[in-house]
């Protein structure tokens, strides 16, 4: 059985572009439905959730510029605040996934996880791995965090995926997002952009260029970052694939192994 991290974009399960935080939940109920029927049928199945912060996050953070570093005491309290309303969509989250028959568990990754000038430095997994090994789905998110020289900085979801893959021995990544895959440009902006099935060490020097960032708010780096990061996981072994969780089935398809979607990085 394949040991698998699914990463569900924030702007799939939040309203992103709203300024007040706002779950999707029709988005949501969806997903925990499909993820439900996977885990129901593969009860051995190693599985590890993880949720970008979309509205309950991005919004507030560019606000307040606390992914530059906490400067200023009305930034603490900004550090704190943007951390409570994270906990507050991880609870959520959980909630709907529980209710679909998955034991998924709150781990908040910021109590475990130290970052050095916005890049994660070290963090924690064994507490994770024992909770996997009980029978327990651990479900992290993006937060903000320490940073031991800036103070403060943002550990993003789609840096902790490929960290713990590495460090726990995971053989996949599944990226849900709003997006069908990767694209040669920017498909909410132009209409001749083409689907990219696979990305390896061959083509992606040449086609990291048409690879933009979020079309909403995000102070995360957006799908270059991404897909850089899971460049750099490839030559450990680890496959990738981008999907959209928007369609219909796909995150069932992506979890039982259909690569016929989406985009697969590789080595």
């Amino acid at each position: 059985m394949e040991r698998i991290i699914l990463k569900i974009g924030g702007s799939v399960i939040t309203k992103k572009e709203e300024e007040v935080p706002a779950v999707n939940m029709e988005n949501l109920q969806k997903i925990a439905k499909q993820i439900g029927e996977f885990y129901n049928l593969n009860k051995t199945a190693k599985l590890i959730i993880i949720h970008g912060a979309g509205s309950y996050g991005h919004q507030i953070v560019h606000k307040t510029d606390i992914h530059n570093g906490v400067k200023t005491k009305s930034q603490l309290i900004d550090f704190a605040q943007t951390q409570r309303l994270q906990n507050e969509l991880d609870l959520i989250a959980t909630e709907v996934l529980i209710e679909n028959g998955i034991p998924a568990m709150p781990v908040q990754a910021s109590a475990m996880a130290v970052m050095k000038n916005k890049k994660l430095s070290r963090m924690d997994a064994d507490a994770i791995e024992g909770l996997m090994n009980t029978g327990i789905v651990p479900v992290l998110y993006g937060v903000p965090a320490f940073d031991e020289v800036i103070k403060c900085s943002i550990l993003s979801g789609d840096e902790i995926a490929p960290y713990l893959a590495k460090k726990l021995k995971f053989d996949k990544i599944i990226h849900a997002t709003n997006v069908n895959g990767i694209f040669t440009s920017n498909p909410f902006e132009d209409e001749k952009a083409k689907l990219i099935k696979k990305i390896n060490k061959t083509n992606f020097g040449k086609i990291k260029k048409g690879i933009t960032g979020s079309n909403t708010v995000d102070v995360t780096g957006g799908m270059l970052r991404k897909v850089t990061e899971l460049m750099e996981i490839a030559d450990c072994g680890i496959k990738s694939q981008i999907i959209s969780a928007l369609v219909e089935g796909n995150v069932k398809k992506a979890l039982d192994g259909d690569e016929s979607i989406g985009t697969i990085v590789e080595r």
